[in-house]
């Protein structure tokens, strides 16, 4: 692996760098520059088709009244796991 040097051409990002590092929460400007990139690569997520087609369904099921009121959920939630709800009563 080939060192890349970057130069930083606009002052106010070349202030924070040296912020971040003199505040010490980077050893060093590469650093900052890594870590910057780096939250960059992960979010950059691309939905797989899979992905897109369970939305889709999740929608359509939505449309079609086949969901379940997340108040209810936690009432039954409670009556299995507590034997009471608070909400009725």
């Amino acid at each position: 692996m080939v060192d890349m040097e970057v130069r930083l051409t606009k002052p106010h990002i070349q202030k924070f760098v040296t912020a971040q590092v003199s505040a010490g929460h980077f050893p060093s400007p590469e650093a900052v520059v890594e870590d910057a990139l780096a939250r960059m690569m992960e979010e950059d997520v691309v939905l797989s088709v899979d992905d897109v087609a369970a939305i889709k369904e999740a929608d359509a099921e939505f449309d079609r009244g086949e969901f379940i009121d997340f108040d209810d959920l936690a009432a039954r939630a409670r009556r299995k796991h507590v034997g009471t709800d608070p909400a009725a009563g």
